[in-house]
């Protein structure tokens, strides 16, 4: 993949008040969050290992019943098949990755 810069990345919402730009490798999927304020992310799981990465806001994230509040430099391990939900409690910005690759995503 050659460079490429973020802003050029199709936007895509897939949650009201939620945009996110994607790239994808050939074993990951990388996801850049951009959340306005008090916006839910509903409880749900996936195959996938994810890791969180808040880089802007205050995010509330709910791991298998357990509740953290994120804020910048903040990470967390999400293992395959956890339920998490999450809410923006600020405007927030996220980078998730994800491996293996997020199909539905694409």
């Amino acid at each position: 993949m050659p460079m490429v810069r973020l802003a050029e990345l199709e936007s895509k919402q897939l949650i009201p008040g939620a945009q996110a730009r994607f790239v994808h490798t050939e074993t990951m999927t990388i996801a850049y969050w951009d959340f306005e304020p008090d916006v839910l992310l509903p409880e749900h799981a996936h195959p996938h290992e994810q890791v969180a990465n808040c880089v802007e806001g205050l995010f509330e994230l709910t791991v298998e019943g357990e509740a953290m509040r994120l804020q910048p430099g903040s990470i967390v391990v999400i293992p395959p098949g956890a339920t998490h939900s999450g809410k923006s409690i600020t405007a927030s910005r996220i980078i998730d990755v994800f491996h293996p690759v997020r199909e539905d995503f694409r």
